[in-house]
């Protein structure tokens, strides 16, 4: 099935991987998928990621972390920002800081997309994909 909105398809499949206590879960392959799967891998959010499959049908597979006895999953929440249908900008002085700098922005700039500390230090604004923590 075809979907409009790769980004909000990812997060969606993270996050109910992660509610099951799956110990990988398969995204579809883009370039944007695979950004964010490394931008995720970089904040220790996410194990490794491979890419699996030929062709069109090519598929990430995202290996998730728990922690403690419970396995309680390593991300409590992941929230779509800048939809198809309302997209959400933000300049440099402006991006967000999520839960104070315990979680982070994952934002789409013009070198590549970045968390939202990485953005500031280069001094860059752009689109606010998602938030994590």
């Amino acid at each position: 099935m075809a979907v409009n909105d790769t980004i909000a398809d990812m997060l969606t499949r993270i996050r109910n991987a992660n509610m099951a206590r799956h110990q990988t879960t398969q995204v579809p392959s883009t370039k944007m998928t695979r950004s964010i799967a490394k931008v995720l891998r970089e904040e220790g959010f996410i194990g490794e990621f491979e890419e699996a499959g030929e062709g069109v049908a090519r598929n990430l597979v995202i290996s998730l972390k728990y922690k403690g006895k419970n396995r309680q999953p390593l991300i409590t929440t992941l929230k779509r920002v800048s939809k198809p249908g309302l997209r959400v900008y933000s300049n440099r002085k402006e991006l967000p800081r999520v839960l104070g700098g315990i979680g982070i922005a994952i934002i789409s700039t013009s070198s590549g997309i970045m968390t939202d500390r990485e953005a500031r230090r280069q001094n860059l604004g752009g689109e606010v994909l998602c938030y994590v923590w």
